[in-house]
């Protein structure tokens, strides 16, 4: 059986080890391409892969456990120690990772407990979420004959808080579910991070996390090390190679030649994980966002994160630069060809139906009414849109509309007429509509563009979604809403022989037959902002801000017979589709919120 130990070296089966792992995230990519990426890492000549485990995938609702599809992590694992791979998991409550609220499920808003802390009541949920999770992974421990070589407590939670108890329970609990590899902590490499984030006095390793300048970060992490008396082996838990993107933002780029020296640098010292190796794809509304003072900044439904495999999985030019560097500093590794996936074109799809979303609202989603407006969390939803509506009496001539507390984005409609559309910034500044009926419909629409994931605004009021207060006429709040929960995560059926609207939030379907499978990329340069569905399957939101103007496909979400249905809120739409071999990325607005 294979033993893995922290000495002043890694030692594997009492031999000295060096970690070259690269991260990627089952969750981020089809379970079909799972042996394309581990594969091609192994064909790099790196020795283990990395990867985080998502709490809001595996217990999307309260007490309900998926470890299925997407969520088969146990799967995923097994692979990869078919492929020669060993595995770092870091099942931590808390991830970052530029998803939704962190990994933590939404749900947890609606508990009175302080998340990522020694409060018991979060506690009770991760003690009860991690004996359904390590029941699974823990026979995958090399202690047990598997790869899991050490796992991880908590995540950069020196960029968060310094609750010594709270990492202490989280370890508590895991060793009490069975874990029995070695245990690390990752933080930045500067003293503060560190201090708080770790817990060298229980015997867990810290590890750091940059992307560049390796001398000057391992010597901190060296010497924090030291002030401890340990002379323990220095790794880089998270060696950023890239980068990831906001709506309205240029796509971020790392020159390869930099980021191969910066990379040998980490190597002539120590350990390293390339975070990440295949960023893969934020499917569904699983998209993180950035903290930005009073603004909450979301990220784009790509995870390519210029990564040494893009985000369809195949090699890059920063691919080939590292395996030569690698062969160069290590020759007498072995390393592979890569496997490369091929991807199709197709053009003029036609426009097969439409139907605008007011006219099958009540057959897609149940109502649910109030005297005052609910928000998401409060009706069970995660994640999504929320459609909310009420009849507007006629006051005066130029009637002030106000919509009191609300996130992310609403789009304000009077008798079918769009009114506005507001950001989270400008939610609560006067709307004035004209009104000529005594009673007129009030219909707003509120998407959930995200939560943040990581930093204080975890805690913050604003992660709840949709209309928190109520909305305004005059100077009251208006009485009576239905609601309506757009979460798309359950198969529905749309009719579209109801009418269709322009310039309103629609339905477009478009129907095609394949041939032969492949990759793809749908083109949706000329669309607004919405969701799209390919035979039943969320694969990601897209916006005309850019700079990504392209979808990625998978294969495995194709077949024979097609259906791509695109949820669009802008009223703009194409009359024939367009799909395409490669992305597209295109700038078209360097605003991200406008009035």
């Amino acid at each position: 059986m294979t033993t893995f130990e922290i000495k002043e070296e890694f030692m594997l089966d009492g031999e000295p080890f060096k970690i070259l792992s690269g991260a990627i995230h089952y969750f981020r990519i089809h379970p079909d391409e799972w042996y394309h990426s581990l594969y091609n890492l192994k064909a790099l000549g790196f020795n283990t892969v990395e990867t985080y485990v998502p709490w809001n995938m595996h217990e999307k609702e309260e007490g309900t456990f998926t470890f299925t599809g997407f969520s088969d992590v146990v799967s995923f694992i097994q692979l990869a120690q078919e492929v020669g791979l060993y595995v770092i998991l870091r099942p931590t409550p808390y991830i970052c990772a530029e998803w939704e609220f962190g990994g933590l499920p939404a749900w947890l808003l609606e508990k009175n407990c302080r998340i990522r802390s020694s409060d018991p009541v979060f506690l009770t949920y991760v003690r009860r979420y991690y004996e359904e999770l390590l029941e699974k992974v823990v026979p995958l421990q090399v202690t047990h004959g598997g790869p899991i070589l050490m796992m991880q407590i908590e995540n950069e939670y020196g960029s968060y808080g310094e609750d010594k108890d709270y990492l202490k329970a989280i370890k508590q609990i895991m060793e009490d579910c069975g874990v029995n590899v070695p245990f690390f902590t990752s933080d930045g490499s500067w003293l503060a991070t560190l201090r708080a984030g770790s817990m060298v006095e229980e015997g867990v390793l810290p590890t750091g996390n940059f992307g560049s300048k390796g001398k000057a970060n391992f010597a901190e992490l060296k010497k924090f090390h030291e002030s401890y008396h340990k002379k323990w082996p220095l790794m880089c838990m998270e060696f950023w190679d890239g980068w990831f993107n906001r709506w309205g933002e240029p796509i971020v780029t790392r020159e390869t030649d930099e980021l191969v020296e910066a990379l040998k640098e980490v190597l002539e010292i120590g350990s390293v994980n390339l975070y990440m190796f295949h960023g893969g794809t934020n499917f569904g509304f699983m998209n993180g966002c950035s903290a930005r003072g009073t603004r909450d900044l979301p990220q784009i439904t790509s995870y390519d994160y210029g990564a040494p495999l893009d985000e369809q999985g195949n090699p890059t030019e920063k691919y080939y630069a590292i395996q030569k560097m690698v062969h160069e500093m290590f020759p007498e590794i072995v390393q592979m060809e890569p496997l490369i996936k091929t991807s199709f074109a197709l053009e003029n799809v036609p426009l097969t139906n439409k139907v605008s979303l007011v006219s099958v609202i009540d057959e897609i989603s149940q109502k649910v009414t109030s005297k005052y407006p609910q928000t998401m969390e409060e009706l069970g939803q995660a994640y999504g849109y929320l459609f909310y509506r009420t009849t507007l009496q006629k006051e005066m001539d130029n009637q002030r509309l106000r919509i009191i507390d609300g996130r992310d984005r609403a789009q304000v409609f009077v008798n079918g007429e769009h009114i506005a559309t507001q950001y989270q910034e400008q939610i609560g500044e006067d709307l004035f509509v004209s009104l000529i009926d005594e009673e007129n419909q009030l219909d707003i629409l509120v998407e959930n563009m995200s939560r943040v994931n990581y930093g204080h605004k975890l805690l913050a009021e604003t992660q709840r979604k949709g209309i928190r207060q109520g909305v305004m006429s005059d100077l009251h709040f208006m009485l009576e809403w239905d609601h309506y929960c757009l979460s798309f995560d359950k198969p529905f059926t749309i009719d579209f022989s109801q009418e269709w609207q322009a310039g309103q939030p629609a339905f477009y379907q478009y129907r095609f037959t394949l041939e032969e499978l492949a990759d793809t990329f749908i083109n949706l340069q000329e669309f607004g902002k919405g969701i799209v569905l390919v035979n039943g399957h969320h694969i990601g939101r897209f916006w005309h801000k850019g700079a990504q103007q392209s979808l990625y496909i998978p294969k495995g979400f194709l077949q024979k017979e097609n259906e791509v249905i695109i949820f669009e809120t802008e009223g703009k739409f194409a009359e024939t589709l367009r799909f395409t071999k490669t992305p597209q990325y295109d700038l078209v607005e360097t605003s991200l919120y406008e009035r």
